[in-house]
């Protein structure tokens, strides 16, 4: 597989943070959170962030069980990853998000204290962690 540019996706009911990596480097960046109702972003934005970056593969956090089993929000998520490639013939594979949003909370806290702590913050910084944990497990 052939990828380099990369976003990442912490899907949300609420809200969907997206980040932007290079497998080079193993590293990425948080760029926004989308408000979504019931799961549903605006697709036009989302149209436009993908345009804008050209990614070679989109990385959706799967939030599961501690246990690994499916919740809800699990299927939700898959149903999501599945629009994007339906919607935009982008590449897209699932990955594993399980305690990304303790770990983003963190990394934001260290950087700018309570007021770094807004929703859109969180969830973009989440995305991070997830294309981060998914470079990780492709080395």
């Amino acid at each position: 597989m052939d990828v380099k540019t990369v976003i990442g996706v912490d899907f949300g009911t609420g809200s969907i943070g997206f980040a932007i990596g290079q497998m080079l480097t193993g590293t990425a960046s948080p760029l926004k959170a989308f408000k979504a109702k019931d799961g549903v972003p605006n697709w036009d934005e989302v149209g436009k962030l993908l345009t804008e970056w050209q990614p070679d593969l989109v990385v959706v956090g799967l939030p599961l069980n501690m246990d690994g089993t499916d919740q809800d929000i699990t299927v939700r998520a898959r149903k999501f990853a599945n629009r994007l490639h339906g919607r935009f013939g982008v590449q897209v594979t699932t990955h594993d998000e399980r305690l990304t949003t303790v770990d983003a909370k963190a990394t934001l806290f260290e950087r700018g204290g309570f007021k770094n702590l807004k929703k859109g913050n969180i969830d973009a910084q989440s995305a991070v962690v997830i294309l981060e944990s998914w470079f990780e497990s492709q080395y």
